[in-house]
């Protein structure tokens, strides 16, 4: 396969592996910048041409150059936000895939919140104090970090109780705790072709919120068992066929006005995370606004690709191939932010 002349980079962790087998796959020679403790994988399995070590994910501005120099593109996915974060992720001049500017409002509960609502998704119920606490509750802390520490509440004193054992924590939603079937949508959304696409479905195994139910509610109390929301992994789901045009429907008004709100817009992978109750409608809990893990499980593609392409798309695919189709087209310029 002839090589094309950008190199696609991204650091070795969240959806690395895909995004690098996906870029190779369509003709990229492929970076992946690795935590010496975290190389193994990147070893074991051939999908970066070259590995650039670093002691951590926060010494990536000093090989920024490095990788200008070598004509890479950045693909960003959880863990950039989580290690990097914001403010330094709009900093970088290395080609980044997507727009910086959605980040605002992807890492922003309250940005989310507005945008979400503007575009007509249902969203649950935000209390802004503890002490409107009515019903139950999920409290989630702020940035990606794999559903680590949250925690559900009845009450204010339940909250203040649970919200000590968080003593650094100061920036975290109150949110309404949604009872019905946990579903991530995976979408993409190309700018070059104005035109949204679903790659799939998944739902997150969460440690211990989905194994705590092999315990008896007695045992339960007895030992003093907390749920935890600690995301393990992802398993992949199919929803009801006659969904599908609702799901089309809210994505579609999500990347509308993110491109009302914050011009160009959303563009690539992006995912709706929420419930799914008895009404059949998504209550959105979240968006993240690139890459997410729960991709993972579809390295070879999901039900919904081989029904579009009729070959493997992964989406860490899908974003090497909208790279490509923007340099064979000389709109390069459209997918970097």
């Amino acid at each position: 396969m002839l090589h094309l002349p950008k190199r696609i980079a991204t650091i070795g962790s969240h959806s690395a592996l895909q995004i690098l087998k996906g870029a190779k796959d369509e003709g990229f020679e492929t970076i992946c910048i690795c935590e010496k403790k975290r190389v193994k994988p990147y070893k074991m399995f051939p999908v970066a041409d070259e590995i650039i070590e670093v002691d951590s994910f926060k010494d990536f501005l000093k090989i920024e150059k490095e990788l200008i120099k070598r004509d890479a593109i950045v693909i960003p996915h959880g863990s950039f936000v989580e290690y990097l974060g914001v403010e330094k992720i709009k900093k970088l001049k290395v080609d980044h895939y997507g727009t910086k500017k959605i980040l605002d409002w992807e890492s922003d509960r309250g940005k989310q919140q507005k945008w979400l609502t503007s575009a007509k998704i249902k969203m649950p119920q935000i209390f802004k104090r503890p002490e409107e606490i009515t019903k139950p509750v999920i409290v989630k802390f702020h940035g990606a970090r794999g559903g680590r520490g949250y925690f559900l509440a009845n009450s204010p004193e339940e909250f203040y109780k649970k919200i000590a054992q968080h003593p650094c924590e100061r920036d975290y939603v109150i949110q309404e705790y949604v009872v019905g079937v946990p579903i991530y949508v995976h979408y993409f959304y190309s700018r070059l072709n104005d035109e949204l696409e679903i790659m799939g479905f998944d739902k997150r195994y969460e440690s211990n919120a989905d194994s705590i139910g092999r315990v008896a509610a007695a045992d339960q109390i007895t030992a003093n068992i907390q749920t935890s929301y600690t995301i393990v992994g992802n398993i992949p789901l199919v929803v009801r066929e006659s969904m599908l045009p609702y799901f089309i429907k809210i994505g579609e008004r999500v990347v509308a006005e993110s491109q009302r709100m914050e011009a160009p817009g959303l563009f690539g992978p992006f995912c709706l995370e929420g419930i799914v109750t008895q009404d059949l409608i998504l209550t959105v809990f979240e968006i993240s606004a690139r890459i997410v893990a729960g991709t993972n499980p579809y390295t070879n593609g999901s039900p919904y690709t081989c029904l579009r392409y009729n070959e493997p798309m992964s989406t860490g695919r899908r974003i090497a191939r909208d790279i490509k189709q923007a340099i064979e087209r000389n709109q390069l310029e459209k997918v970097l932010g």
